[in-house]
């Protein structure tokens, strides 16, 4: 039987470690070649070691696939046990803080919400060092009062997608992680302030229901969702809130309103409303990231979303299997 502590473990697969690569090459000790993708995948701790730690990572949605504020950037491409991330990972500075930025939909938006490699975009930024996921969303309003081009702070999520995978954990580990508060109060209502301190018209508060689209929703959908009392609708918080926080990351949305969805009459929402509106809104939230990240250090927490993991396994230490253990010991790792 494998030691649960992962000594002794029977050969794991190529897949279950943890590779980087800088696109370039540059800078990164001691590569292998990787046989089977080609990439160079250099040892893990040492780039760790090599690097200054990065705390603070930024998805971008749609519309934001790039960060000229990004200074300094080199991208580093990852392997997880999960696949690859929807893209490389570019790491650089914004505002002097050390910043990581992900393309959600990879550049170009090659990926439809239910391809974006949820689990290993999460993973590659908790292998990193990251902390704290800013999330940036286009969403489509579902109150008359939550105007285009308003940025929206929701406090609660509504999961009404189907057969996305939502969690790390299985094939011999049980995890039930507490989402009461899916996302942390903390950055939220930080990111919030620092919104209205540069004029931008902003909310607090209200549900995102997360749909499983491509499509956007009929009129019946629409209809009743705003029946139900949510505030926004999107297609990308969920799972990626949920495997945030088995991560232990703070995990914060801004929403960007594009469109009324197509519940007001002679609005309906269209490809092309939500790309005219989020040129405009793409243009303010790139000086709330300058903005936010500047001061985001300094920020004094009482959150608790980094302790959730805690308390969440079931399965005793001895119980996992080896190859499950060695596959997720970097979200295990003192939690159990």
């Amino acid at each position: 039987m494998s030691s649960a502590s992962g000594e002794g473990l029977p050969g794991p697969d190529k897949s279950a470690d943890t590779g980087l690569s800088s696109a370039s090459g540059e800078g990164l000790p001691g590569p292998d070649k990787s046989a089977d993708t080609g990439l160079y995948v250099p040892n893990f701790m040492a780039m760790k070691k090599s690097i200054e730690p990065v705390r603070i990572a930024v998805i971008g949605g749609s519309g934001l696939y790039e960060m000229e504020e990004l200074k300094d950037a080199r991208e580093v491409r990852i392997r997880t046990p999960f696949g690859r991330p929807s893209d490389s990972l570019h790491i650089g500075r914004i505002s002097g803080v050390p910043v990581a930025f992900l393309p959600r939909h990879g550049r170009g938006h090659r990926l439809l919400p239910a391809e974006i490699p949820q689990r290993a975009n999460m993973y590659a930024l908790k292998s990193i060092g990251i902390d704290t996921v800013i999330s940036i969303s286009a969403v489509g309003s579902l109150r008359e009062e939550l105007v285009p081009r308003y940025f929206i702070f929701p406090d609660q999520l509504v999961d009404e997608t189907r057969g996305r995978v939502s969690t790390f954990f299985g094939s011999g580990i049980a995890a039930h992680v507490g989402m009461a508060e899916p996302f942390c109060n903390d950055i939220s209502n930080f990111l919030y302030e620092r919104s209205l301190a540069l004029g931008i018209t902003s909310h607090k508060g209200g549900t995102y229901v997360c749909i499983e689209g491509p499509a956007f929703s009929t009129k019946a959908e629409s209809e009743y969702h705003r029946k139900m009392g949510y505030s926004i609708v999107g297609m990308t918080a969920s799972p990626e809130a949920k495997l945030a926080r088995e991560a232990g990351l703070c995990y914060a949305p801004v929403s960007l309103v594009t469109d009324y969805d197509v519940w007001k009459e002679g609005q309906e929402v269209s490809a092309a409303q939500v790309f005219e509106t989020l040129k405009f809104n793409i243009d303010n939230v790139r000086k709330l990231i300058v903005d936010a990240i500047g001061h985001l250090p300094a920020l004094m927490r009482t959150c608790n979303c980094r302790e959730m993991m805690k308390t969440a396994v079931f399965t005793p230490k001895e119980a996992i299997p080896g190859r499950t253990f060695a596959k997720l010991r970097l979200l295990l790792k003192g939690n159990i």
